[in-house]
């Protein structure tokens, strides 16, 4: 009988220690609560290219200037070795997932043959007035894997209706269903506020092209000084407030008013709208091909990606097509610089394997919230988060190890909301750099040169509720002790 109740003891001992362990692998910490305004889908998707081409091709290309006035002769485009597979694959080359096109410019010239208007390829030379260049485009793109946009310039200075805003809103719109049913999947449609300014009170009907727009293509994203998806950066020159948020007020924002750049450069932490910046620079100094000019220098190059994509923007670099139909060889050999140097800074992690340690961590070791997932792939949706108590009042990430580097990386899990508003680097005990906004990914160059320590500390000093860090990352750049000697 004594044998028997210990057989029960035990055996009831062991399916209580087995109801235990379920019950502790059912109580899985939730992730804390996202912060308003958050992204959508196409804006994590376009966030993630990171670098996306332009390609400024038309009429200018073969008059050697950078603003037509209408009257061109359409019999002076004749791009007689003109190859949009080239273009494509200088694209691919550069690690470019998105090539937008200059189906119209200020000139109104149409790279295709629309059929409301003559003044297009059809009154050309090239291929006997039976080419289409946007097709021929979107052809060479998908045969590379690469996604494209369009942009129709709202100014139309052939059209005779411009002036009269409800026809030549009428024609406005009436193309630009035509490229968006004609040609397949646009991502990116580029809108600019463009205006002749001899003309007054113009008036561009961007909530109807908008609306239009969202009914043809409902996951392509509109660009335009106030968005609705992505925004201009307020400058040509590529480069991002040192504070830049993806949020922004939409209900501040024109269409074309040059006293927003300051605002549109740096978002607003109080932003109600998630509308991220792109920054626009062409890789030379015109944004058509011009015999005379010359490619940036691939120091100039990196400073831009600095400046941009280390401050949570996405680049749009113009490539211009020459008068043959083709990226220029100094252009493409520039591109492949540019690539193969962004590819020697950032593919090796020094922080890898090191040891990484946190101030604390949500749900304890077992939260699933650890510093591990800032050194995984996934740089969106896995993130250390820290421990909500309130009692715990610092947020910091600690790498400890040998360490040489010259370029700091951080990025937030952006899906959750954008929230560190500041941020400092401590080395081996010292103060080395001070930040603002993180978003997508925050690069910190150090000055003087590289760095040789045990400890680097990233301290959070202020952010909306918790931060959440998806990625860290110490980078070696080869490139920045030599940077003003540097082709």
């Amino acid at each position: 009988m004594g044998r028997l109740w210990w057989c029960y003891f035990l055996l009831t001992l062991l399916i209580n220690l087995f109801e235990l362990r379920i019950c502790k692998r059912e109580q899985v910490v939730t992730p804390p609560l996202p912060i308003l305004p958050l992204p959508t889908y196409s804006q994590l998707k376009w966030q993630q290219r990171e670098i996306i081409m332009f390609l400024h091709f038309g009429v200018n290309t073969f008059t050697d200037r950078e603003w037509g006035n209408g009257r061109e002769n359409p019999q002076i485009f004749n791009p007689s070795d003109l190859d949009a597979g080239q273009w494509a694959s200088v694209a691919a080359e550069a690690g470019v997932s998105l090539m937008i096109l200059t189906a119209k410019h200020h000139d109104g010239f149409c790279l295709w043959p629309s059929k409301y208007t003559d003044h297009s390829v059809v009154k050309s030379p090239w291929k006997e007035g039976k080419g289409d260049v946007v097709q021929e485009f979107v052809n060479a793109a998908s045969a590379k894997g690469i996604d494209v946009g369009l942009y129709l310039s709202p100014w139309d200075r052939h059209d005779k209706r411009y002036g009269n805003d409800f026809n030549y809103n009428e024609y406005y719109l009436a193309q630009l269903q035509e490229l968006l049913n004609k040609y397949g999947g646009v991502r990116e449609i580029w809108f600019d506020g463009a205006k002749d300014p001899k003309t007054k009170n113009v008036t561009y009907y961007f909530t109807e092209w908008f609306s239009m727009v969202r009914e043809l293509q409902g996951s392509i994203n509109i660009f335009s000084d106030a968005g609705p998806d992505v925004r201009w950066v307020g400058n040509e020159k590529g480069y991002a407030g040192d504070t830049c948020w993806s949020l922004i007020n939409r209900s501040s924002l024109s269409i074309g008013n040059p006293n927003i750049t300051h605002y549109l450069n740096t978002g607003d932490p109080r932003g109600t709208d998630w509308v991220p910046a792109e920054c626009d620079v062409s890789i030379r100094k015109g944004w058509f091909w011009h015999k005379s000019e010359s490619p940036r220098r691939l120091s100039e190059l990196l400073d831009i990606y600095y400046n941009s994509v280390g401050r949570n923007c996405v680049l749009l670099i113009n490539v211009p097509p020459n008068t043959n139909g083709l990226i220029s060889d100094t252009d493409a050999h520039r591109l492949k610089e540019f690539r193969a140097a962004i590819n020697t800074i950032f593919h090796n992690n020094l922080a890898q394997n090191c040891d990484v340690q946190v101030s604390s961590q949500r749900g304890g070791e077992e939260g699933g919230f650890g510093p591990e997932n800032m050194l995984d792939s996934d740089h969106l949706g896995s993130y250390w988060a820290p421990s909500d108590e309130q009692e715990i009042r610092e947020h910091w990430i600690e790498i400890r190890g040998r360490l040489r580097f010259n370029v700091v990386r951080i990025q937030e899990a952006i899906g959750l909301g954008q929230r560190i508003q500041r941020h400092e680097i401590y080395v081996d005990g010292r103060l080395m750099m001070q930040g603002t906004t993180v978003g997508y990914k925050r690069l910190h160059r150090v000055d003087g040169g590289e760095v040789e320590a045990n400890v680097v500390r990233i301290r959070i000093t202020k952010s909306r509720g918790l931060p959440l860090v998806s990625s860290i990352g110490l980078h070696f750049d080869p490139f920045w002790h030599s940077r003003f000697g540097m082709p």
